[in-house]
């Protein structure tokens, strides 16, 4: 299917996505266009590299290609829907990398890791992605920032995070839900 490239800039991401489910690989060119660069922005944040953030992205388009009849408009946009996989992938990125350094993980640490579907998160890291973002998470007390940065961005378990801020687990644990909650109320907030 083909479209006349003018007509497919001028329709929103939902309903290129339409399209995509569809496989048309237009669609899915100006999808990439629109949010390759906010993707490259998380993936080499978490990442820390070029090359690295460009497999990521590559593996994240290539996900949400084949993927595309699963994406759902009341989930949420089509941006934060990417960046989502995007940060997903990152995260796996990390996770291999710590593998090949031959550091062990306990199962329990290994559980942490794993990233629970929240709308909360899904929303952070596509306002993240956006010039608001840094707003939103510089409202947040330094010490309740920092433990979801380093979660969210960097790809630490709360475990992680517990040693390397020299901290109980509990506190951390604490700071992570008390920063989440206020980022969930200024969320709320910007999209009233």
């Amino acid at each position: 299917m083909s479209h006349h490239p003018d007509r497919l800039s001028r329709l929103a991401d939902e309903e290129l996505m339409t399209l995509v489910a569809a496989l048309d690989a237009d669609a899915f060119e100006v999808i990439y266009d629109r949010h390759s660069g906010a993707a490259f922005a998380l993936a080499f944040r978490i990442s820390g590299s070029r090359p690295a953030a460009d497999d990521v992205c590559q593996e994240a388009f290539m996900a949400a290609w084949r993927s595309a009849g699963r994406f759902d408009a009341r989930a949420g946009s089509v941006r934060g829907w990417l960046l989502t996989i995007v940060h997903n992938r990152a995260i796996d990125h990390l996770r291999r990398a710590t593998r090949l350094r031959d550091r062990t993980i306990a199962d329990d640490s290994a559980a942490e890791r794993v990233a629970a579907p929240d709308d909360t998160e899904a929303a952070a890291i596509a306002l993240h992605a956006s010039a608001e973002a840094a707003g939103l998470l510089e409202r947040l007390p330094d010490d309740q920032r920092r433990v979801v940065e380093l979660s969210f961005f960097s790809g630490y378990s709360h475990s992680e995070i517990a040693g390397l801020l020299e901290l109980p687990l509990g506190t951390v644990k604490t700071r992570m839900r008390m920063g989440l909650e206020k980022l969930r109320r200024h969320l709320q907030e910007a999209t009233a």
